[in-house]
């Protein structure tokens, strides 16, 4: 055979197969149309409320495992989250330690003075680049947003009515949203 006659005979087997093809679809089509006549009307319905059945079904499982998953993660993500703050505190941590030992060979106030003044600003300074900043209250007028009211005295001065005359405890910000209240003494 030369190269024409095989190109020929391939050519009609690709036209043959592309018949009986659209003869199987064609089938198919009928027979679908064949079984859809034999049914009745209310057969056809149930058959449809199956189908939307099953699908209701489906998404229900994808959206119920969505949302376990999601639950899971969460609960993931929050046993983790602190995990970057305390492993940067851990230094601080051992800086503790060694002072509390030198602390007990130790005689010169001072010295341990400036250790623990050394500590404290390396807590600050890494807390602070986490986000956290301390409010400063004393002094500012009191704002219910940032201060907690524990009790009111008479103003030393009538510029100070209305305003923190002492800070009980510090107020902290992280992110400049309120983390603690800052609990105040208000002038009256």
């Amino acid at each position: 055979m030369s190269k024409e006659e095989v190109k020929e005979n391939e050519t009609e087997n690709v036209q043959n197969e592309t018949v009986d093809t659209e003869h199987e679809s064609t089938e198919d089509q009928n027979t679908e149309e064949a079984v859809q006549e034999e049914l009745s009307p209310l057969e056809l319905k149930e058959i449809e409320y199956k189908e939307l059945n099953d699908k209701y079904i489906r998404l229900f499982s994808e959206f119920d495992n969505f949302r376990k998953r999601t639950a899971k993660e969460k609960i993931e993500l929050r046993m983790t989250a602190g995990g970057d703050v305390i492993k940067e505190l851990l230094p601080i941590l051992d800086d503790f330690d060694r002072a509390a030992k030198f602390n007990t060979d130790s005689d010169d106030i001072e010295a341990i003075k400036e250790g623990f003044n050394l500590i404290h600003n390396k807590i600050d300074k890494n807390l602070e680049a986490k986000g956290l900043k301390q409010m400063d209250a004393l002094g500012k007028t009191f704002d219910v947003n940032f201060h907690e009211a524990l009790t009111q005295i008479p103003a030393p001065s009538e510029d100070m009515k209305g305003k923190v005359v002492d800070v009980i405890e510090k107020g902290y910000l992280l992110n400049d949203k309120v983390l603690r209240f800052a609990k105040v003494v208000v002038g009256q």
